[in-house]
């Protein structure tokens, strides 16, 4: 047989995808993956996500009804979200490759049944799931998973992604042997102009409200604050999730007696963007992160970022567009009175040198194009990209 018709050309690959709760509030798995397809969909990969619809329907779907994402009525079942039409729509597919997006769910496991079936290869992306500290939440039923369904899923996969090098050798501890391609997820550019900061000095928080998130740590580094200092500043604390840890947070404010911090609940799209552009610096006090999207976000809004060292952003200070620091309150303390004390065009410099980082290594058309390459790579078995680890 001739080589060159064996070679499927990159224009006639098609990627089938699953994610798990695909709403704009489950989190940066399916926010990252929504950006992703978007990208690769201005490529000439053609990419499809399936996912069943929200439970709650006054909650939409991601995006804006794009015919590339397919949704079919949500019927899961049991914790592990088993979904008899996710299956049957996933086997009705033809694609070259399939790609799921997290782990523990059915729609994970059933896209990695489902290509092996058809004999296809198949991608996994965990998205911090196998970081140690991940594993130590609901830690008996993940092994319980692992064992029956997700170590074999795994290791069969014909690579898995990741978004660092540190994630890299987390599943690499694990004794997974397979190739590894690490990329970073995808980080849309605002195209809007931002106003100018005015007023006080604006800290702020974005995410998940959560005890793993640790936030408490950003009011408490505020308590460390002359009274003085204090009046100089606010802090805006952005997103929704835990109602009880949640309402730990006011607590904690009002026994510090601190009347300088703002809950805004869930923020999106432009309300987002807008948000985070106007802080001096967005603090993100959790113990690891496996990449840390908001923290592209927020530099891509040209805002400076405190970013822990249990994160992969030790580039935060070599390019000197933020703070790689311990997440301790005594550390996001000290440099909250650095910022109080700096120029503001300071600040708007340290600003526009992490949005030219974004634009330079995390950008979606970047990204898109480097998973563009690896499908081809794992489809047609040539041009190994610089990436991919085996």
């Amino acid at each position: 047989m001739d080589e060159s018709n064996r070679i499927i050309n990159v224009k006639m690959i098609k990627v089938v995808h699953t994610v798990h709760a695909f709403t704009a509030e489950s989190g940066g798995t399916s926010t990252c993956t929504y950006d992703l397809l978007t990208a690769l969909n201005n490529t000439d990969i053609q990419a499809n996500v399936i996912v069943t619809t929200p439970r709650k329907k006054e909650v939409p779907l991601m995006g804006h009804e794009e015919n590339w994402i397919i949704s079919v009525e949500n019927d899961e079942k049991t914790p592990f979200a088993i979904s008899v039409h996710l299956r049957n729509a996933l086997e009705q597919t033809n694609a070259d490759i399939y790609h799921t997006n997290g782990l523990w769910r059915y729609c994970n496991h059933v896209a990695a049944t489902t290509a092996r079936k058809k004999g296809k290869p198949y991608v996994i992306t965990p998205h911090g799931m196998l970081y140690p500290q991940a594993l130590t939440r609901s830690q008996w039923q993940k092994r319980l998973l692992r064992k029956v369904f997700f170590d074999k899923d795994l290791q069969e996969a014909a690579c898995i992604h990741v978004t660092c090098e540190d994630e890299m050798r987390h599943v690499r501890a694990l004794g997974f042997t397979n190739p590894i391609a690490v990329i970073a997820n995808p980080v849309p550019m605002p195209h809007m102009c931002f106003p100018k900061r005015k007023g006080n000095v604006k800290f702020g928080y974005l995410g998940r409200l959560h005890p793993r998130k640790h936030i408490e740590r950003i009011i408490e580094a505020l308590t460390l604050l002359s009274r003085e200092e204090q009046a100089q500043c606010e802090l805006v604390l952005m997103g929704s999730g835990d109602t009880a840890y949640e309402l730990r947070l006011h607590q904690l404010v009002e026994q510090s007696g601190l009347n300088n911090v703002q809950f805004t609940g869930f923020v999106s799209g432009q309300e987002k963007e807008e948000q985070l552009a106007g802080l001096s610096a967005l603090f993100v006090p959790s113990d690891f992160e496996n990449f840390g999207l908001i923290v592209a976000e927020a530099l891509a809004c040209g805002t400076p970022v405190f970013a822990s060292t249990g994160t992969p952003w030790n580039i935060l200070t070599e390019r000197e567009c933020g703070w790689w620091q311990e997440p301790t309150a005594e550390n996001m303390a000290k440099v909250m009175r650095q910022i109080l004390v700096m120029f503001p065009e300071n600040i708007d410099e340290m600003g526009k040198k992490g949005r030219l980082l974004v634009e330079e290594s995390f950008s979606a058309e970047r990204v898109a194009q480097q998973m563009a390459a690896l499908y081809q790579w794992i489809v047609t078995g040539k041009s190994k990209p610089s990436f991919v680890y085996e």
